[in-house]
């Protein structure tokens, strides 16, 4: 790939980190999309030990591409977001991807196109792992930057996705209980 290909890649990805997220930090700063994927693939990493078979690189590399899409249209919150807007994200994706030259292109596209399906255990692990970091995030947060609904939505998010394995569903059981104690803490239970 031509350095300049690479540059103005980069330079597009770049912008989230400065993308923020509906989340806040543990410092009370509002999270970036970059924040949130640099942790999730940390996540990922150390949590590949419990999927001996795994491919840890295409692991790592779906933790790192998968909110990509942001960088142009920015971050929409998953209990807001519509489908147009999921559409939106995904033509984004597309046109980020497609500046990219051959073969990264094919190469991304094809990771794009795995994790959309769902088919691999890398791409299960990566959704799972995506919901329970904003979980995790949420958990951190002061709980007055909470919504109203988020109460409720912190202990039934990623459910579906962290069901997949009996290594997620136990972290999002942990993280579960992590928001249980935060919100008793504050009388709101």
């Amino acid at each position: 790939m031509k350095p300049e290909k690479l540059l103005d890649f980069l330079t597009v990805a770049g912008k989230l980190r400065t993308i923020p997220r509906h989340c806040y930090t543990a410092h009370d700063r509002r999270e970036s999309v970059a924040d949130h994927s640099w942790r999730l693939v940390l996540m990922a990493y150390l949590c590949a030990e419990e999927y001996p078979d795994i491919d840890l690189g295409k692991l790592l590399t779906f933790a790192a591409i998968h909110d990509l899409g942001e960088a142009v249209t920015g971050d929409i919150p998953a209990f807001v977001k519509t489908e147009a807007q999921e559409q939106t994200e995904d033509r984004a994706i597309d046109g980020l991807v497609n500046t990219l030259p051959e073969p990264a292109r094919s190469r991304v596209n094809a990771l794009f196109d795995e994790y959309e399906r769902q088919d691999s255990v890398e791409a299960k692990l990566c959704l799972a792992l995506d919901k329970l970091e904003a979980l995790l995030s949420h958990n951190e947060s002061d709980i007055s930057t909470w919504l109203p609904l988020e109460y409720e939505l912190q202990l039934t998010y990623g459910a579906e996705e962290a069901a997949f394995s009996p290594y997620t569903d136990a972290l999002r059981a942990a993280l579960n209980a992590d928001t249980r104690r935060k919100i008793a803490e504050e009388g709101k239970l």
